[in-house]
């Protein structure tokens, strides 16, 4: 390992030390936004500062591993020593290598809440249905991360499946996980109304949008049109009978977002609101990726959303990720929310990527 590093992760080692004194003093422990902000930062930097520490013990255990090499007369033992000192020097490789990633900057946004909206592709039917599949693996995946999902407007059809759905998911680094979703997910599969065993692809897109606060986008009142207008679909007994449902016209940019799915009024009008801010941040991101050179550009998270991402094969019990070329063959699984490989690999695909853009 170069000095350059060994500095960098001296000073990371040293601030999570301080982090963890800070957190510890009264006047820190009295205020709680400080004090969750402070752990959260101890927390983003626990796992570079472990892995430096074995690092720093294997690089010690190598030390004592090429004295004994020097000094060692009986055979045996040297045998063990030189078996031992090879095992360590990969191991050592793969861990800076690991440190290196590490030290790429977090993306800022990644502990935003977000906001998913699944449409129906191509396929009819049978993309609305695979839809409605997204759409409970993303509930599944929520689930399991302890998420809290909340439905801000569908346009279901008579099968069960869906034209279109908007949700939020919102809890402990939604985005970081979900970031990696957005695009185009192909199924290919036999549906239930094919009589002669034909496999069909269907397509979904899906969009991931990080929440924005109005003070990441402020919104100008005298640029919107709102109208309201009567739900439809499922919601109770004010279905069709009140003047619920509201759409919000952005005038600079033609934006249009319809909320349904509440009750109230003023509650659709809030999440219509909550997306228009999350798709004028989204075309913020978008405008600045194009503005930086294609060189620099990730190819692993482009933001295009015709970009095929991924694809379900049911015949196969085959999911791959074509950003990564990755194959599970656990389909169900998959389906159910366990995400966790595609996501790791994606990680690191990305932070490689970025580092390589630094050098």
């Amino acid at each position: 390992m170069d000095e350059q590093l060994r500095n960098k992760l001296k000073l990371v080692v040293q601030e999570h030390a301080q982090l963890a004194e800070a957190m510890a003093t009264p006047e820190i422990a009295m205020d709680p936004q400080r004090y969750q902000e402070l752990a959260r930062k101890y927390a983003d930097l626990g796992e570079l500062v472990q892995t430096f520490t074995r690092y720093e013990q294997e690089e010690q255990g190598l030390a004592d591993a090429s004295q004994m090499l020097e000094t060692e007369e009986d055979a045996e033992l040297l045998a063990m020593a030189r078996e031992e000192a090879d095992g360590l020097k990969i191991s050592l490789d793969t861990l800076e290598e690991k440190l290196r990633l590490l030290l790429v900057p977090k993306d800022p946004l990644d502990e935003k809440n977000t906001i998913v909206e699944i449409r129906a592709g191509t396929g009819g039917d049978e993309a609305a249905l695979f839809a409605a599949d997204l759409f409970r693996m993303y509930s599944r995946l929520a689930e399991i991360r302890r998420w809290k999902v909340e439905v801000m407007n569908s346009n279901a059809t008579a099968l069960g499946g869906f034209k279109e759905i908007s949700f939020q998911l919102s809890g402990n680094s939604v985005y970081s996980c979900m970031k990696w979703e957005g695009g185009v997910h192909r199924v290919q599969r036999v549906p239930d109304t094919e009589t002669q065993g034909r496999i069909h692809t269907s397509a979904v897109t899906v969009a991931v949008l990080p929440e924005a606060e109005e003070v990441d986008i402020r919104i100008d009142p005298n640029d919107l049109i709102i109208d309201v207008f009567r739900s439809s679909g499922p919601g109770g007994q004010s279905v069709n009978t009140t003047d619920s449902a509201v759409r919000v016209t952005h005038k600079p940019t033609g934006m249009v977002v319809s909320c349904q799915d509440e009750k109230s009024q003023h509650k659709n009008k809030a999440q219509a609101l909550k997306v228009l801010r999350a798709r004028l941040l989204d075309a913020k991101m978008q405008e600045e990726a194009d503005a930086r050179s294609e060189s620099r550009r990730s190819q692993v998270r482009s933001g295009d959303r015709s970009e095929k991402i991924r694809t379900y094969n049911f015949p196969e019990n085959r999911v791959t990720d074509h950003r990564i070329h990755l194959s599970a063959y656990k389909l169900r699984e998959v389906l159910e929310g366990d995400l966790v490989e595609f996501f790791e690999a994606l990680t690191v695909a990305d932070r490689a990527e970025r580092l390589a853009a630094q050098d």
